[in-house]
């Protein structure tokens, strides 16, 4: 993900946008960002790349760190409207950060007409997906409106990265690679004699196992394709933004009377606002293909960070019946979750990672080409939170857009589903239009649960 963010196929910053119920005080803002940075080394630390691409990047502090570049403070021309912050934040986030400072920024956007203010967060993937970033902001946040209520340390922690340079990245790096030979040779020594041993013991089921996981292996990196839209096809650079939001409980609802999950009925209602999009102009789709991410993160992986695989499926948008596409979108997502090779990536990364930056990019962005629309969902914080002395009263993601015309992610907080879209605004050129399929497409999904409790 680092090598490849010079190209929009494979850009992969996403953002948080919170809307807050004032503007809090500026040096508490600046200060909590300042424990955050003291408290959370990695805020700290800026990417250094070797010498040579024939070994991996690194962490290391960055020596010359400026909370100030981090933290900024903007304003809307006033009376300003949530479009207009909306438009500031897009903007914000199509700017690729400095690859020389540590990988965040952060703004506080005030002159909202109404008297709130807006919050963005954003952050490289190389530094944490999803689900780390709502760790993050788990501990940054309070949970009191008074000082205090955060899980922040008060004193700085050591950085858990050593200064390093590109050249000290690249001798350190081959290093190690020479002197852990040995050990890496008897892991594969013990590894293999354990396979003997479980062929032995079980040659039918072991040779069954591993032509499983070959040809799942297959299925994950050549998935079945359907033809792109022709609404969809546009590949502009501009990022665009809109919001939505719906209440928890019913998208659950929703999802248990189809026998589905909330990511079901989630993903359910993404497919619903494109089949009207698309009928609105006339354009008639069956098949959307689309990709999501699946996390593979538990209990005993640090913070931050990334653990999660992609998934490619070919999503029912020609089902108007929207039990019924949520009932396909299940079988679907159980049927890829159940892959051997799930973790495709894991077992790949230190390949790719020796590949010439040229042809990372190129191939990683063929990938992501394939698709019309990514979505993700995410589990937020289940209970109102508070930044600088301001309620959040809304939290809502901003995903990359890597390839696709719209990027469209979730996050649960405090029993509201957050939805925010971004989008090429030349592949989606009707913002009204495409606000009214967003609510009639999570609305005609909602209703299901409303039937049923009736």
């Amino acid at each position: 993900m680092w090598r490849a963010e010079g190209d929009l196929r494979t850009r992969s910053s996403g953002a948080l946008l919170e809307i807050l119920d004032s503007p809090p005080d500026w040096a508490r803002f600046r200060a909590a960002h300042e424990r955050a940075a003291a408290a959370i080394p990695r805020l700290r630390d800026r990417v250094v790349q070797p010498l040579l691409p024939v070994v991996s990047p690194t962490w290391a502090p960055d020596r010359h760190f400026e909370l100030d570049y981090h933290v900024q403070r903007l304003r809307v021309a006033e009376p300003g409207s949530m479009r207009d912050v909306l438009d500031l934040a897009g903007q914000l986030c199509s700017r690729t950060l400095d690859t020389n400072r540590p990988q965040w920024e952060a703004f506080l956007i005030e002159g909202m007409a109404d008297g709130r203010a807006a919050y963005l967060l954003k952050l490289h993937h190389a530094l944490s997906d999803g689900l780390g970033m709502v760790q993050l902001l788990e501990m940054a946040h309070s949970t009191t409106k008074a000082p205090g209520g955060n899980r922040l340390a008060e004193s700085p922690q050591a950085s858990s990265s050593a200064e390093a340079s590109p050249w000290s990245v690249l001798v350190d790096r081959l290093a190690d690679e020479i002197t852990g030979a040995p050990g890496r040779l008897a892991s594969a020594a013990r590894t293999g004699l354990d396979l003997v041993g479980r062929t032995a013991r079980d040659p039918i089921g072991t040779v069954r196992r591993g032509v499983d996981f070959g040809l799942s292996l297959r299925r994950m990196l050549d998935p079945p394709r359907a033809e792109r839209s022709p609404l969809l096809s546009s590949e502009g650079v501009g990022y665009r933004l809109a919001l939505h939001e719906l209440p928890l409980a019913e998208l659950k609802a929703a999802g248990k009377a189809a026998s589905g999950s909330v990511n079901d009925a989630y993903l359910a209602g993404v497919l619903g606002t494109f089949r009207r999009y698309h009928e609105h102009f006339g354009v008639r789709v069956e098949r959307l293909p689309m990709a999501i991410p699946i996390s593979l993160r538990d209990t005993n992986d640090p913070l931050g960070g990334n653990r999660f695989t992609g998934a490619r499926l070919i999503g029912p948008i020609g089902e108007v019946d929207p039990a019924r596409r949520i009932e396909q979108l299940r079988e679907l997502i159980l049927a890829t979750r159940a892959e051997p090779a799930i973790g495709f990536l894991d077992l790949i990364s230190p390949a790719l990672a020796m590949l010439p930056s040229a042809a990372l990019t190129e191939m990683v962005g063929n990938m992501t080409k394939i698709s019309d629309v990514q979505a993700s969902n995410i589990p937020g914080l289940p209970k109102p939170v508070y930044l600088a002395g301001s309620r959040v009263e809304g939290m809502y993601p901003i995903g990359p857009r890597p390839g696709v015309a719209a990027m469209i992610t979730m996050v649960s907080y405090d029993g509201t589903c957050c939805i925010g879209v971004n989008f090429d605004p030349e592949a989606i050129t009707d913002l009204p239009v495409f606000e009214r399929c967003l609510r009639e497409g999570f609305d005609e999904v909602l209703a299901l649960g409303k039937k049923k409790g009736s």
